[in-house]
């Protein structure tokens, strides 16, 4: 992995597995506000730690207390997370892990960082958005595979109607499928192991369970 892939550590919950700990392998950090309280679990020291920090207690901030830090006030216009990202943008990221990304008290903060993931695969950057547990990936037109468990679950949602959706691989393909804005055609599909996608035209995002196997 290059230095220029950053792993953004976010407020939502985050489950230490296997594949969470090979994705942040060699990484670079930067921690948005509460999202610190990862780093010690990840064994990791960030280079920068930016936020208003009201999800900050007093004993993360004595655990850490080298780190650079970026305080903003509590009104301001973006978000924690997006102020991380920005960041890690400035500092040359080509590829984002968003880590607690997913989940969590914040269900308006969770649906944000899908849109954003999609707004930044539109730019070129790489992205996975991670609890540990669960991954999610933008699909924008083109093609992309995801080496998932045999047996795993994925879904698929788009934001927008999907035109030229084909899916191989699963349990459930599909080929040159037009999928409405709101259909639920595409939810809880079974990975035989590598899946591949190819899309037309449309947004979207890939939500994968590596760890659950209720659809084996």
């Amino acid at each position: 992995m290059t230095q220029n892939t950053f792993t953004i550590l976010l407020g939502g919950n985050l489950t230490l597995t296997d594949r969470l700990k090979a994705a942040v392998s060699g990484s670079r950090f930067i921690a948005a506000d509460g999202g610190m309280r990862h780093a010690a679990m990840l064994g990791a020291t960030p280079e920068l730690w930016v936020g208003d920090f009201d999800s900050t207690s007093d004993t993360l901030a004595q655990n850490f207390p080298d780190v650079e830090k970026m305080p903003y006030p509590a009104a301001k216009n973006e978000t924690d997370g997006a102020i991380a990202i920005g960041e890690a943008l400035k500092r040359g990221a080509t590829r984002l892990i968003l880590a607690g990304a997913l989940g969590g008290e914040r269900s308006d903060h969770a649906l944000m960082h899908l849109l954003q993931g999609v707004e930044f695969a539109r730019q070129g950057l790489k992205l996975m958005l991670t609890s540990g547990e669960e991954e999610a990936y933008p699909l924008l037109p083109g093609d992309m595979s995801l080496d998932l468990p045999e047996g795993s679950l994925f879904s698929v949602l788009g934001f927008t109607d999907l035109r030229g959706l084909s899916i191989r691989n699963a349990r459930y393909p599909l080929v040159d499928f037009t999928l409405p804005f709101g259909s639920s055609r595409t939810i809880s599909n079974v990975a035989n192991g590598t899946i591949a996608l190819s899309l037309q035209s449309g947004d979207a995002v890939l939500l994968a369970r590596p760890y659950d196997l209720s659809g084996a």
